[in-house]
């Protein structure tokens, strides 16, 4: 090898069940891997080693754009003939490669050994190899999980990240919140201060900033989803006695006012507060999409399935900006954690869950959407027929969560609009 640089059940049953087509057909998305793309700057002290093929080390330099001055915090250790062929020892040459890394690179603290298709394909272990690796480099701690892209979307490599935290966590008593989700810094704490205020002492994170900042679980742990696509890490918590406190997600002003309400009724927070500490905030978030509903409202919208985001997405953009549903894709439907959700979208919208892309790009060429969220590989053939859209990955990269980008997540959808119609002759 050579190295390149839910709510509970009481909750879900108050929710009428709606149809869903599922589609189970060719797919076009990214995968896990493009997660290491926001992780790595997430936790500082961490290092994201991909075992996987030259197109996967292509993949992530291309997608993370790394700087010029700055050495990135993930790389890629390349299979080769020699490994395939079987004139190596694979284990032997990763051992190797996670030697020389640690040894260059003594600020790394903890390192992911991420799984690729073509590591699974030729059954390269690497649970055993971080189970073998961990003590063996001082206080690095060693853990894997699968960033493969054979049979997932590809958020579900911050899930697995994460899920892969959670049996290290230590057990922790107390009674805290745990906000469950990779954050921008800038959100993760204007979300803390709102807390702080509202008189929530002990609030976490996972994943931290630094990995000696792992936070614990335990029975007293109350924790909220800050993205809707972390169904494994959520078990695995629940697995360790944390609770889920379900709630619409925090996008837009009444999602994040939802989302902030359920720590607070749990936390027995006085009602009158909660509305006090909030109400600045909900304010300047509805002022700031009131200045795009002029640009939105009664526009059509078509979601086709890529991030997850999709349903907590589309609620927010019909019931805050007015737009009109034609379809919500999505590649994994948890109802458990999108009750409220969907509860919240109108009755008529067709709900789809995975994908038969051909099928689905019909439907899109029937309807003509003002505007379609898709991937990157189907976002310039729909412009060549005259459709406006949205790259959905897009949605993962910038900062949407929360009073004060709520006006910047509206404003995403309005700029393909807004493009439109100055190209328009």
């Amino acid at each position: 090898m050579t190295i390149a640089l839910a709510p509970s059940a009481g909750v879900a049953a108050a929710f009428a069940p709606r149809p869903v087509l599922r589609e189970r057909g060719q797919r076009e998305v990214f995968c896990g891997l493009t997660g290491i793309v926001w992780l790595h700057r997430k936790v500082q002290d961490a290092f994201f080693l991909v075992v996987g093929s030259r197109t996967c080390a292509h993949l992530l330099q291309s997608a993370a754009g790394v700087m010029v001055f700055a050495e990135p915090r993930f790389a890629t250790a390349i299979i080769e003939e020699r490994d395939l062929a079987g004139l190596a020892d694979a284990n032997e040459e990763l051992d190797k490669v996670v030697h020389r890394l640690l040894s260059r690179r003594p600020e790394i603290k903890l390192l992911f050994l991420v799984g690729s298709c073509p590591s699974e394909v030729i059954k390269i272990d690497l649970k055993r190899a971080a189970e073998r690796l961990n003590g063996s480099h001082g206080g690095v701690r060693i853990l894997n999980y699968s960033g493969s892209g054979i049979e997932t979307t590809f958020t579900q490599g911050e899930d697995a990240c994460l899920a892969s935290l959670v049996p290290v966590m230590p057990e922790e008593p107390a009674h805290q919140l745990l906000i469950v989700g990779a954050l921008p810094d800038v959100v993760e704490d204007q979300f803390r201060r709102l807390f702080a205020e509202l008189g929530i002492a002990r609030v976490e994170t996972l994943p931290p900033r630094r990995s000696k900042d792992l936070p614990g679980v335990g029975p007293g742990t109350r924790f909220l989803l800050a993205q809707p696509f972390l169904g494994d890490t959520a078990q695995a918590l629940e697995a360790r006695g944390a609770v889920h406190l379900p709630a619409l997600f925090p996008f837009g002003a009444e999602g994040t006012t939802a989302w902030l309400h359920a720590a607070a009724k749990e936390f027995g927070i006085d009602e009158m507060h909660f509305r006090a500490v909030v109400a600045p905030g909900r304010e300047r978030a509805k002022r700031a999409i009131a200045r795009q509903a002029e640009r939105l409202s009664g526009k059509s919208i078509f979601f086709m399935p890529d991030s997850q985001l999709e349903v907590p997405l589309a609620r927010f953009l019909h019931n805050e900006l007015g737009m009109s549903l034609v379809e919500v894709g999505t590649p994994y439907l948890h109802r458990a954690h999108l009750a409220a959700e969907i509860a919240a979208l109108p009755a008529d919208v067709q709900l789809s869950e995975g994908q038969d892309v051909d099928k689905q790009l019909d439907r899109v060429r029937a309807a003509r959407p003002d505007l379609t969220v898709c991937g990157l590989g189907l976002a310039n053939p729909l412009e060549s027929e005259g459709l406006s859209t949205k790259w959905a990955i897009e949605l993962v990269f910038t900062p949407v969560h929360g009073f004060e980008q709520a006006g910047d997540l509206a404003e995403l959808f309005a700029r393909p609009l807004v493009r439109r119609d100055r190209l328009t002759v």
